[in-house]
């Protein structure tokens, strides 16, 4: 520094100081096209993930509902048991003119039970299929979770990168993306198995 207050540089300083902010700036660039790629990319993942969210809900409430209507035709199927027990004690407690109509009391309280019965397993094995779709469903939801995590640790590292100039955290950020993008492909290998 000079006796006047001005500082003066030698020219090879100023040509060191000036290559540092163009690596930076160059740096900072790079790091600002990589976060606004990742963005997208995670706008893309968590749009994907909610739709799926939204099937395994939609299945899930599908595999409940024909449980409780098997349930129903469980509880119609015991009521009409117990008409049909009701009808087989007349049947021993009534005089013999009486037993033909009982009988075909007793035959019809029979069939419907095959009907009902037939229905409450349809209605349980319906319950079973959307049970176990929405279980399929929900595995590459996960995956999608977990792909949209490592973006936004990448995105983080990146900003971070953008504010202190370390290259090794644009790697790591780099790295995650990597495994954020992995998880992505193999959760949109899941929805298409």
């Amino acid at each position: 520094m000079s006796e006047s207050g001005v500082h003066a540089h030698a020219p090879h300083e100023e040509a060191v100081h000036h290559a540092a902010e163009s690596r930076n700036h160059t740096l900072n660039q790079w790091v600002a096209i990589f976060t606004a790629l990742l963005a997208a990319l995670g706008a893309v993942v968590s749009y994907q993930g909610s739709h799926l969210m939204n099937e395994v809900l939609l299945f899930k409430n599908e595999a409940v509902l024909k449980k409780t209507h098997a349930s129903d035709q469980w509880n119609y199927y015991q009521a009409v048991s117990t008409k049909q027990h009701l009808m087989e004690l007349a049947g021993d407690l009534s005089p013999p003119e009486k037993q033909p109509g009982i009988a075909t009391k007793i035959a019809k309280y029979q069939e419907q039970k095959v009907q009902i019965k037939a229905k409450a397993d349809s209605l349980e094995a319906a319950s079973s299929r959307a049970d176990a779709e929405s279980a399929r469903l929900n595995r590459p939801h996960t995956g999608m979770a977990r792909s949209l995590i490592f973006l936004q640790i990448a995105i983080s590292l990146a900003s971070i990168t953008a504010l202190t100039g370390r290259k090794w955290l644009f790697g790591a950020a780099i790295l995650s993306a990597f495994a954020g993008v992995g998880l992505w492909v193999l959760a949109l290998g899941w929805v298409a198995a």
